[in-house]
């Protein structure tokens, strides 16, 4: 169980947008150039950042069904 919330915290602190490692990018931007990202872009970078790690979910679901569902079938 410590393994994957270690994991989980690793993950979830990676630099992709929708993640905490996202907002905290944006934050370590914010500081290294004085100013702040117009809340308006800094909302489309996190709405394409989930909307890629939702079609990373969708895929690898899929890929999931396909390797062990369909051999079932054959």
């Amino acid at each position: 169980t410590a393994f994957l919330s270690v994991n989980l915290g690793f993950i979830n602190l990676l630099p992709i947008p929708a993640l905490d490692g996202g907002r905290l990018l944006m934050v370590i931007i914010r500081r290294l150039t004085g100013k702040a990202i117009s809340s308006k872009v800094e909302g489309v970078i996190h709405a394409v950042g989930l909307g890629l790690l939702l079609l990373l979910t969708i895929y690898v679901t899929w890929n999931d069904i396909v390797r062990f569902i369909v051999p079932i079938f054959k």
